[in-house]
C-alpha cells in the first residue's frame, strides 16, 4: 500500500467553489476508507428501488467525487438481496403520470445526468452486483467500469415492459459498445433477463463470485486501483469514454497528447527508478 497523501494528484481540486463536500448523504450510505469510497443503496425492503431524491443524490455524488482528492476508487452496491430494481413503481411512475411535459423532461434529464456524471467521473467505479439489477439499476451498472456479479444476479432492462423506449438514461449508447448492436437490440427491446454467467460471456459483466466473496473482491479491486498508478488509471477511463465518438486519427492524437503529458509525471519517473532498483514502484498518483 502506498503512502500517498490526500490531495496528491487531481489538479482541479484547488479550483473548486465554496460549498463543502458532502459526507452525509440522506438517500444512500456513503463512506470513505483509505481512498476507496463505497456507495450503498439502502432500501432493501424494495430491492433498493430509486426515488426522485435518490436519483438526485446519485447525480450529485458523482459530480463531487472527481473533485475530491481523498477518493481514488468507488464501489457501488446494494443492501439485501438486490443491487437496484430501478425506479420505485409508485413513488416515481405513479407520480410521473401527474407531471407536465416540462416536468417530465426535467426528470428524464436528471436521471440521464446520473449516468453522464458516472462516465465523466475519472475515478474508476466498481459495481458489486449482489442480486437484482433491473431498469435504472441496470444502466447504473452499465455506466460503471467494472461489474462483479453473484450467481443469482440477473440484468433486466425493463423500459419497454412499462411502455417506454428501451433506450433510457444512455442505455442505447452504452450497451451496444459492450455487447454489440445485435445483442443489445434484443436485450433492450424485449427486457428478457440476462443471467450472471451469460453477462460474463457477452461482456456485460467482468466475473461471477460467490456472495460471501463479493465485497472482498470488490474491495480488493478497488485497493488495486487506489494503490496503483491512479492517474494513469483515471486517464485510461477518460480516453475510453471520450474516444467512443472519435475517428481513429483523432483518437491517436488524443492518446499521443495524453501520453506526452503523463511522461512528465512522478509515477512515470518512479517506474524508471524502481525498475533499476529492482523493487516495487511506490506509486504516488501524480
Amino acid at each position: 500500500m502506498s503512502d500517498r497523501s490526500a490531495g496528491s494528484y487531481r489538479g482541479n481540486v484547488p479550483f473548486r467553489a465554496t460549498p463543502k463536500f458532502t459526507d452525509d448523504w440522506e438517500h444512500f450510505k456513503f463512506s470513505i476508507d483509505d481512498r476507496v469510497a463505497t456507495i450503498t443503496l439502502n432500501r432493501p425492503e424494495k430491492l433498493n428501488a430509486l426515488t426522485f431524491d435518490s436519483y438526485a443524490d446519485l447525480r450529485e455524488v458523482f459530480r463531487e467525487i472527481p473533485l475530491r482528492s481523498d477518493i481514488d476508487a468507488v464501489i457501488i452496491t446494494g443492501e439485501g438481496k438486490g443491487f437496484c430494481s430501478g425506479g420505485d413503481v409508485n413513488e416515481i411512475i405513479g407520480e410521473l403520470l401527474k407531471f407536465s411535459a416540462k416536468e417530465l423532461l426535467e426528470f428524464t434529464r436528471m436521471t440521464g445526468a446520473v449516468i453522464q456524471n458516472m462516465r465523466e467521473c475519472q475515478t474508476p467505479i466498481i459495481a458489486a452486483l449482489n442480486g437484482t439489477v433491473a431498469g435504472a439499476g441496470s444502466v447504473i451498472a452499465l455506466a460503471s467500469d467494472f461489474r462483479l456479479c453473484v450467481p443469482r444476479t440477473k440484468f433486466r432492462f425493463l423500459f419497454t415492459q412499462v411502455g417506454l423506449s428501451g433506450g433510457d438514461m444512455g442505455s442505447a449508447y452504452l450497451l451496444p459498445r459492450l455487447v454489440g448492436q445485435g445483442r443489445a437490440t434484443e436485450i433492450l427491446m424485449f427486457g428478457d433477463p440476462v443471467t450472471a454467467d451469460e453477462a460474463v460471456r457477452i461482456g456485460l459483466a467482468n466475473r461471477v463470485v460467490e456472495p460471501e466473496d463479493l465485497m472482498t473482491q470488490a474491495n480488493a479491486l478497488a485497493r488495486r486501483i487506489a494503490d496503483g498508478p491512479s492517474l494513469g488509471y483515471a486517464m485510461t477511463k477518460l480516453l475510453i469514454t471520450k474516444e467512443a465518438d472519435m475517428d481513429l486519427a483523432g483518437a491517436i492524437e488524443y492518446e499521443a497528447m495524453t501520453q506526452a503529458l503523463l511522461m512528465k509525471t512522478e509515477d512515470h519517473s518512479e517506474f524508471h527508478r524502481s525498475f533499476n532498483a529492482g523493487e516495487p514502484a511506490n506509486w504516488k498518483g501524480q
